[in-house]
């Protein structure tokens, strides 16, 4: 298991005020400053885009990284990884680091078993545009969605990276939606893979998501709204 807090931020452009062309400048700029803060993941979450758009941003967001990356001396080349949120063909085809699969979507193994013959694939690397990102990794990340115990155990079984369990407390935006609470998020952190705390986490109960054994924490508003350095520092801290 990880020894040191891990940083998940998730991405949501409408949080950002003014049109389309200024929340994609916005959030192409967030990732940037959560990658010179040092967090671990970045998923792109922007599920209402069509996947012309989304595979776009997506490659805005491959090159968002790498170049916040490279300035970001000592860290290079360990920046954070990419995921595209539920699309493996996104995510192969812009160079992400892996996916972030919903508790009801493909298995773990369909995916490893789609990236890994894709990756091989001489056809896919000769149709790659010139100038076009790419990982070249026959291993990819992938988080997974889970709401129980048992989501996380399956999780695990099927190869996932790590596990993503929510919503531990209630959230502000959908206050009707029941919490797991921490009893239950202890209960998860067993299993064989890391586990990150997601759903109404502030900086006031993190610690309390920890010290239930999650591996670190992943959420939107608590990166999107503050400084994510300072984020860095008070969870590591």
């Amino acid at each position: 298991m990880p020894t040191r807090c891990l940083l998940y931020y998730i991405t949501d452009r409408s949080a950002f005020p003014g049109d389309e062309a200024s929340r994609r400048r916005c959030l192409l700029e967030k990732i940037a400053e959560a990658v010179r803060a040092g967090v671990d993941y970045i998923q792109l979450r922007e599920k209402d885009l069509p996947t012309q758009d989304l595979e776009s941003m997506a490659r805005e967001a491959v090159c968002a990284v790498r170049e916040a990356g490279e300035l970001t001396t000592d860290r290079w080349p360990l920046a954070p990884a990419l995921l595209i949120n539920s699309r493996t063909d996104v995510a192969l085809a812009v160079g992400a680091d892996g996916v972030h699969l919903r508790s009801d979507d493909v298995s773990p193994l369909e995916v490893r078993q789609i990236w890994e013959r894709t990756q091989v694939s001489p056809t896919l690397r000769k149709s790659r545009r010139v100038g076009q990102p790419t990982q070249g990794n026959l291993h990819p990340l992938i988080g997974v969605s889970c709401h129980t115990q048992e989501d996380v155990v399956q999780a695990a079984a099927d190869g996932a990276s790590f596990a993503v369990f929510a919503p531990v407390f209630e959230k502000k935006d959908a206050p009707g939606t029941q919490p797991t609470g921490l009893a239950m998020l202890e209960q998860a952190c067993r299993a064989d893979i890391p586990v990150l705390a997601l759903g109404g986490v502030t900086l006031g109960n993190a610690h309390a998501c920890l010290a239930a054994g999650a591996a670190g924490i992943a959420a939107i508003r608590v990166f999107q709204e503050n400084e994510i350095a300072q984020i860095v520092r008070a969870l590591r801290g």
